[in-house]
């Protein structure tokens, strides 16, 4: 019986099935099976039944989940207390919300670079929906979000949050009611919260243009395709260059709220480190920018 072995075990008996725990582990199916195969030989047990959907513990394969996730708890605490930060040697996968990528993700991961040198990042970015999805698949240890995500599995550690404000182009019109309005991807809750408001305030005729792109929607106001809430952060380049600037309809979109989310189970001490350094590195970005509320 080897650790590999248990590891591999647990994977399988977390996601239900050898396909997932592959994925995970980046290892083929032959792989998975082969280790399943040794450690059952070798405590002469059998630990998996097949089902419809996939595969399920025994008794033997519940009680070894338990003493398996024991080993794993105090290897993540070995790792954490006593290696060295340098000598760490495997991928770390983070997805990340744009507004993030835009603002404090170079720092941080300048930071965590420095600190882990022999880890491989893998970096994704994408919209919060998709990211909470690939947190909850094992797609990432680590997402940067429009939090929290509501599940007893996830741990949230707050981020600074990104006051919005009003943008047009400099001199333009700014009439909500005639004018497009700019907002994030469709499948966003600023999207949703802004479409909802416009619709509560003026009527089901306002325009809202969508974008994925934060950086294309504001050179979008900026050539006076429309207007926009957006980070303050992020405009203050377009706002210095006197190609934007700052006006007030008469309301607000609230400030957009941020987490460093990751799965408590199984834990992973590099995600708990990495999630707060990087509410350290985004705050200090934040108190930089003068734009903590």
């Amino acid at each position: 019986m080897t650790f590999d072995q248990l590891l591999t075990f647990l994977w399988v008996a977390r996601l239900g099935g050898m396909r997932r725990a592959a994925e995970q582990m980046n290892l083929s199916q032959p792989a998975i099976s082969a280790r399943l195969s040794a450690l059952e030989d070798s405590l002469r047990v059998k630990l998996f039944e097949r089902t419809p959907r996939g595969v399920a513990l025994t008794r033997a394969g519940e009680l070894l989940r338990t003493y398996a996730e024991q080993m794993l708890f105090v290897r993540e605490e070995i790792l954490s207390r006593v290696a060295n930060p340098a000598g760490i040697d495997r991928p770390f996968r983070i997805g990340c919300s744009e507004t993030i990528a835009q603002s404090w993700l170079p720092d941080f991961l300048q930071r965590f670079s420095d600190r882990y040198p022999g880890v491989t990042l893998e970096l994704t970015i994408d919209i919060s929906l998709n990211l909470r999805e690939g947190l909850m698949s094992h797609q990432f240890d680590l997402s940067f979000l429009m939090g929290p995500v509501s599940d007893y599995q996830v741990k949230n550690v707050a981020l600074p949050k990104f006051p919005l404000r009003w943008y047009r182009k400099t001199g333009a019109q700014s009439d909500l009611r005639r004018v497009p309005v700019i907002s994030y991807s469709r499948q966003t809750r600023p999207y949703r919260e802004l479409s909802s408001e416009l619709s509560r305030r003026y009527g089901p005729g306002v325009r809202v243009y969508s974008s994925a792109s934060l950086s294309t929607s504001l050179k979008m106001i900026a050539a006076g395709t429309g207007v926009g809430p957006f980070p303050e952060a992020l405009a203050r380049e377009l706002v210095a260059a006197g190609e934007i600037e700052e006006f007030d309809p008469g309301w607000a979109m609230p400030a957009l709220d941020f987490t460093a989310s990751y799965l408590a189970e199984p834990r992973d001490f590099l995600a708990e480190e990495a999630a707060d350094l990087a509410a350290q590195t985004g705050h200090e970005w934040a108190e930089r920018m003068a734009i903590l509320e």
